[in-house]
């Protein structure tokens, strides 16, 4: 007898995983970067647009198809038509209009060969847990006091502070040269490090020990994943909303520049950003879906979890910009006390003479009554502007790892808002890790060619084994560069393709209307004429879009670059890639987007020789 298949506790569980997954460090790290390049509070008219004709509705497509089909992400719409096998969603042994009530809850699945969403999700789940490895590094260090990224380290003749930390800063001494040890170029690949080696190790045995048994433990973690980074972001909030300065900050980001919504670089980044926030063409969230009841409102569903992530990002960027405008405002004070430091004692005034408010006129007086003395001492005088100070723009590991810590240091207990920080980080990573190998184990689970010669905890097993052995190459000194390869290049054209094929699957080969039948037999509600119009239409042209901009976009870029860390000048310089990175980034987007063409034409040869074989009838 076949087991019947695994289901989620309560409907509560599974939205909670699909929280924990969808929202992640893009909401922490990317939100705020993207508002404040395109016009704080403005950014906001394009992002809502999108989200109500991209994100909603390509939620709800994913998360039907994964209820109906019942199967993880292998496959699926082979279902519809035996020549898509390569687009990598579940496949059951069933017709897909095959009335619910014949549908067993264990269908016999096969495994196809070259599936896109799983090669995009192992990739994923390879570079991604490297994150979790770094935040543990920071947690570690959090304990410390003073914090190890507060100060510059003395010299190796202990006369003075190590040069390259004195050209950058201590937070990016602290994350170049102590977490990443950092190679001056890509070639220099250098050996593993061995101390985010064993991070890597332990982010990977908290990910296995929290998928060790399905849904099961799955559903368990998820309250945790899910609800501890919003207590911490509160916690932050109320902290920030406190510290000196956070005001500029907030009003920076709420103040609109209209002049942005005629941006096209605006509209295509917050559609962008809709996109892959929610975790879209990755397979997570059919695998997640085909553990719901069939009679599950997945409709209902789609919604929550897409507005809540768009929340948890306005959210996240009040928090943001908050401990922006802190460690602006604290630059910006500490820059306008050393230029009064250097003109008081350059010129013997009186202590407390020079301050803030009447800096600029005394020094159009010393410029003209000392124009010699003065000329001397300007090449030292900085030019000290808050606004430059918040306009500058971090987004990923650099808002992460050197801007927050940056802000960090200068706070009052700064040890316990190190702790909290890199804990919320954690729990952010942790959830979308459940989601990326939840892709990759549901399908392999499903297949029965697998799954009775090893038992599941084993197959997670060696999925984390071998995520693990591979993530070893991130943690070389060149690793951080191959990590911005696989970051920039592994999933972003391959995703885009891979959902306009399910939409074009679903709407305009298996029928829109014979799936808006299967909907309603399925949760008894009638699909209505807005998520047809955005399927049918305005969805896939979008996508199309997006898929243009980015492929012309690589193509008038030219030769391809990376930025490089040069310790002599303690800053990030810009270098070409290698031919032999070029070919990774190449074999990349390939190796995904090429098992759509590929599997559809072994498909056509495979069935074109059986039908060569059939004898014929009399």
């Amino acid at each position: 007898m076949e087991k019947a298949r695994p289901l989620w506790a309560n409907p509560l569980q599974f939205v909670f995983a699909c929280i924990s997954y969808a929202v992640g460090l893009g909401n922490v790290w990317r939100f705020p970067y993207l508002c404040q390049m395109y016009g704080g509070g403005s950014f906001l008219v394009p992002y809502i647009i999108m989200l109500v004709v991209e994100g909603m509705p390509l939620l709800y497509l994913e998360l039907a198809v994964g209820q109906r089909m019942r199967q993880g992400s292998i496959g699926a719409w082979r279902t519809i038509s035996p020549y898509l096998g390569g687009v990598g969603l579940p496949v059951g042994g069933r017709n897909f209009g095959q009335p619910l009530a014949t549908v067993s809850s264990a269908q016999p699945s096969r495994l196809q060969p070259g599936l896109a969403s799983v090669v995009v999700s192992f990739f994923l789940s390879t570079y991604y847990n490297i994150i979790n490895a770094w935040a543990f590094w920071y947690l570690f260090h959090s304990f410390q006091d003073p914090l190890p990224w507060s100060v510059c380290p003395l010299n190796s003749n202990r006369t003075g502070y190590d040069e390259e930390c004195e050209k950058a800063s201590s937070t990016q001494y602290f994350w170049y040269r102590k977490t990443l040890n950092i190679s001056p170029s890509i070639q220099d690949s250098g050996g593993v490090q061995w101390e985010q080696g064993l991070c890597l190790l332990l982010a990977w045995l908290v990910v296995y020990l929290c998928i060790l048994r399905g849904t099961e433990s799955t559903g368990k973690v998820v309250y945790f994943t899910a609800l501890l980074p919003y207590c911490v972001l509160i916690i932050y909030l109320v902290r920030g909303l406190t510290l000196h300065g956070a005001t500029n900050g907030l009003a920076y980001m709420f103040t609109p520049k209209l002049e942005q919504l005629a941006n096209p670089k605006a509209w295509i980044n917050a559609a962008t950003q809709i996109f892959f926030s929610l975790g879209l063409g990755f397979g997570s969230l059919i695998a997640f879906a085909s553990y719901n009841q069939p009679s599950t409102d997945c409709q209902k569903h789609a919604i929550i979890v897409s507005l809540i992530n768009s929340s948890t990002s306005i959210f996240a960027s009040v928090v943001t910009f908050s401990i922006y405008g802190f460690k602006a405002t604290f630059n910006y004070e500490s820059c306008l006390n050393k230029v009064i430091l250097l003109l008081t004692n350059s010129f013997d005034l009186e202590d407390g003479f020079l301050t803030a408010s009447n800096l600029e006129q005394v020094k159009g007086y010393l410029a003209s009554a000392f124009p010699g003395k003065y000329s001397e001492v300007l090449p030292q005088i900085r030019n000290c502007s808050l606004e430059s100070e918040l306009a500058t723009a971090v987004q990923g590991t650099g808002l992460s790892f050197i801007v927050y810590t940056e802000a960090i240091k200068n706070m009052a207990a700064s040890q316990l808002w190190s702790v909290l920080y890199f804990f919320m980080l954690l729990m952010l990573g942790i959830g979308s890790m459940l989601g990326n190998t939840a892709a990759i184990l549901t399908p392999l689970t499903d297949s029965k060619v697998i799954s009775s010669h090893l038992p599941k905890e084993a197959i997670s097993g060696l999925v984390c084994l071998v995520n693990c052995v591979i993530g070893l190459v991130f943690t070389m000194e060149a690793g951080n560069y191959w990590f911005d390869i696989f970051n920039d290049y592994a999933a972003t054209l391959p995703l885009l393709l891979i959902v306009l094929v399910e939409i074009v699957a679903v709407c305009y080969v298996f029928g829109l209307r014979r799936f808006e039948s299967d909907l309603k037999a399925m949760t008894g509600r009638t699909l209505n004429w807005y998520w047809k119009a955005m399927w049918a239409g305005v969805s896939p042209l979008l996508i199309i879009s997006l898929f243009v901009f980015y492929l012309s976009d690589y193509i008038l870029t030219g030769t391809l670059q990376y930025q490089a860390w040069d310790a002599s000048q303690g800053q990030l310089v810009t270098k070409d890639y290698p031919l032999y990175a070029l070919a990774i980034i190449g074999l990349l987007v390939a190796s995904s987007t090429m098992c759509i063409p590929l599997v559809a034409l072994g498909t056509f040869i495979v069935r074109c020789l059986k039908r060569g074989d059939t004898p014929p009838v009399a």
